[in-house]
């Protein structure tokens, strides 16, 4: 029987994706943020479906929309289409090789870009500045080294 990673765990990265999206950055570089909550809630949709699913992910976009000060619901509704999209190709996504699960969490980020540019129109907010498109791109390159840690320390955990 495999036993789900604790508790603290789960909530615990939840919680530095939280803080790495509100820690203060250059201009320049805040445009080119990859969405590190996007990428934690992908990764542990996918290893943990039954403990975190689409009720996770819409409360912990309304935790990132709250201390984000953004349109609330904005951060929420796109956690839920990225979990929902995670869950529904959750049996290709886990066998990929890290290299295409990159390419998939790539792409799956720039569909989130794409949310991001309707939800800013609908709402009459500024336009995102032309950086942020890099984001799904950094955060594609980035993927297999947090891939590769939160599988370590899930597994550590499994340890104790």
């Amino acid at each position: 029987m495999i036993r789900a990673p604790t508790s603290w765990l789960v909530y615990g990265s939840f919680a530095l994706g939280l803080l790495f999206t509100i820690l203060p950055l250059p201009a320049a570089v805040t445009a080119m943020r990859p969405f590190l909550l996007a990428m934690l809630m992908a990764y542990w949709s996918m290893e943990v479906p039954n403990k975190i699913g689409i009720g996770s992910a819409f409360i912990v976009g309304l935790l990132a929309d709250l201390v984000t000060a953004t349109l609330l619901g904005e951060h929420a509704f796109r956690l839920v289409v990225l979990v929902f999209l995670v869950q529904r190709f959750r049996a290709r996504l886990r066998f990929f090789p890290l290299w295409q699960q990159a390419l998939a969490i790539g792409l799956l980020l720039g569909n989130d870009q794409v949310l991001v540019v309707i939800i800013h129109w609908l709402s009459g907010a500024a336009p995102l500045p032309w950086l942020s498109l890099l984001s799904p791109v950094l955060a594609m390159l980035l993927w297999p080294w947090l891939y590769v840690l939160l599988d370590m320390a899930r597994l550590r955990a499994r340890e104790r």
